[in-house]
């Protein structure tokens, strides 16, 4: 039997729709950033709470992974943010079908996000030593999408849920 359409639910909706937003805030700091070196963000706190810092960092582009393995000019080696907002559309459209392989791809690129969240948060404090709230939040709703994902997973067939 073929997928169906559903509601993705509020919940996913919400940190979906914030994931997104989120994401983008990310992108619009990193760029003034590097337009104006002496930009100062929302999310720039102090010396040791700095966003725009961390977007700037290594880190901040393909998980400062993909250079090191694809090179810099590779297509892959984009902000982490273009990565967080097709994560999180690819979590409201699969969010929004009714079938066991949906479900199923919604745990796994859950699962993904949470091993680079865990990744990242290592980096953020054990390396740059610092504290992004935009990074910590983000994390955050990469658990909720996570719960969500193994909570419709372990729905029976055919029941709708309304979270």
């Amino acid at each position: 039997m073929g997928a169906t359409w559903r509601s993705p639910g509020w919940v996913r909706l919400a940190l979906c729709v914030a994931g997104v937003a989120v994401s983008l805030y990310a992108l619009h700091v990193k760029a003034e950033r590097a337009r104006n070196p002496d930009y100062r963000a929302l999310c720039d706190v102090g010396t040791a709470i700095s966003c725009s810092r961390v977007f700037s960092s290594r880190w901040g582009r393909g998980f400062g992974l993909v250079e090191q393995v694809l090179g810099q000019d590779s297509i892959l080696n984009q902000s982490n943010s273009i990565f967080g907002c097709i994560f999180y559309t690819l979590q409201l459209l699969l969010g929004c079908l009714r079938s066991r392989w949906a479900s199923i791809l919604l745990v796994l690129s859950s699962l993904a996000s949470l091993a680079g969240s865990v990744y990242l948060a290592w980096i953020l404090f054990f390396v740059l030593h610092d504290f992004c709230i935009v990074c910590i939040t983000t994390y955050a709703i990469n658990v909720g999408l996570t719960v969500l994902s193994f909570r419709e997973v372990r729905a029976p067939p055919g029941k709708a849920k309304r979270h």
